[in-house]
């Protein structure tokens, strides 16, 4: 009997922590502290944090700002976005994609997503351009790279700015190479769910120094390294102690990552053999992911009718942390409210059925599900199996 009407749970223990910690944090916590200096000016902590981040990234210059959110508006801002600019997005993606492009007073074109990777199409970005096109976002969703050949080349071939979207992506290389060594601006964010974390933060890599520049007066009140007032701009300056956070952080993620792999390996294989449902994708030229989520879509024509919701639920009733996947920038409030170029819900629907098919369809297992053990794994796949063969085919829960 399912969890969810009062039967035994497949799993009573909980999985690992997130974010983990231990005296490292605490120690670079005091060390920032102590220094006397808890701003960047002044401070050691945020300058080092943009070195090591860039090296991560093998990126020429990192900045870290206050969230993935400002950092997004700010390589938009690098851009030359203005208002009445379109920027193409892929339909399937946290909003903050499309808001970062509505803040500017530009317009994002949902375009669809590959029913394999869950990332943007480039085959849908021709239909999609228009004079009035000045950016592309490609999103790496769930760590796993969007077509950088592809779109990087249409891009180019059309004056298009490109922004990589890679706040689920830290780590992510394609073809060998870290995001920063793609040639445009790569934005990460900090925010406590993602494998990099200080509870909130971000940054931007960025192609060269003089980029870094523009940015850093930018993130600096419009203030340059003179103490001109160069730009009109806001603060989006992190403090010492958010980089000592983040340092101790990235410190951490080769073992965390190693661990994700593996047991994301062992998860991908459980659930290949369970009927119903199909795994997000990964393009072979990207040579590394995060794992920041395991994604996995109903299908619907062998499940006949399963709701996801409820399969979330009753997932979340056995003890696995499960949860519904994003929703299609068209099927938000949010994407309505800022200006979407005189587009319909009902058009961008037909346009973009991969991306209705992953947000109505698709469940979400987090990245710290892959931090513990084997058994760890197997209980996800036994609750899945369980859910998937008990829930009645019209999602309503069974009867006791």
């Amino acid at each position: 009997m399912l969890a969810l009407n009062g039967g035994p749970k497949v799993r009573t223990q909980p999985f690992p922590r997130w974010p983990e910690y231990d005296e490292t944090e605490s120690l670079a916590l005091a060390r920032a502290l102590q220094q006397g200096e808890w701003g960047r000016h002044g401070g050691k902590e945020v300058q080092a944090f943009e070195r090591e981040f860039a090296e991560f990234g093998s990126a020429p210059a990192a900045l870290a700002v206050t969230n993935g959110s400002h950092a997004l508006e700010l390589a938009l801002e690098l851009a030359g976005i203005e208002p009445g600019d379109e920027v193409i997005v892929p339909a399937y993606t946290f909003v903050a994609t499309s808001t970062a492009v509505q803040r500017r007073g530009g317009v994002p074109v949902p375009v669809d997503i590959t029913p394999d990777t869950f990332c943007l199409d480039p085959d849908g970005l021709d239909a999609a351009a228009t004079d009035r096109t000045r950016a592309v976002i490609p999103v790496h969703i769930g760590g796993h790279v969007a077509d950088m050949d592809a779109i990087t080349a249409w891009a180019a071939a059309r004056g298009v700015t490109v922004v990589q979207d890679a706040a689920q992506a830290h780590g992510a290389t394609w073809r060998g190479k870290g995001l920063g060594a793609l040639g445009s601006i790569a934005t990460f964010s900090f925010q406590s769910t993602k494998v990099i974390t200080a509870g909130e933060g971000g940054a931007l890599l960025l192609p060269d120094e003089e980029t870094y520049e523009a940015a850093w007066t930018r993130h600096n009140c419009g203030r340059d390294r003179e103490l001109n007032l160069a730009t009109a701009s806001s603060n989006l300056r992190v403090s010492e102690l958010t980089a000592a956070l983040l340092r101790a952080q990235l410190a951490r993620f080769a073992d965390q990552n190693a661990r994700r792999a593996a047991r994301h390996t062992e998860l991908a294989a459980a659930l290949g053999e369970i009927p119903g449902i199909r795994l997000q994708g990964r393009d072979p030229r990207c040579t590394g992911t995060p794992h920041y989520m395991t994604t996995f879509v109903l299908d619907q024509d062998e499940l006949g009718g399963l709701d996801r919701d409820t399969v979330a639920l009753a997932l979340l009733m056995e003890g696995i942390p499960a949860f519904g996947s994003h929703q299609p920038l068209h099927r938000t409030d949010a994407f309505w409210t800022g200006a979407t170029g005189g587009a319909l819900p009902e058009e961008l629907a037909e346009r973009c059925p991969n991306a209705d098919r992953v947000g109505r369809d698709g469940v979400l297992i987090p990245h710290q599900a892959l931090l513990g053990t084997r058994q760890d794994i197997d209980d996800v796949a036994t609750a899945v199996a369980k859910v998937l063969d008990e829930l009645p085919r019209d999602g309503t829960p069974a009867a006791a």
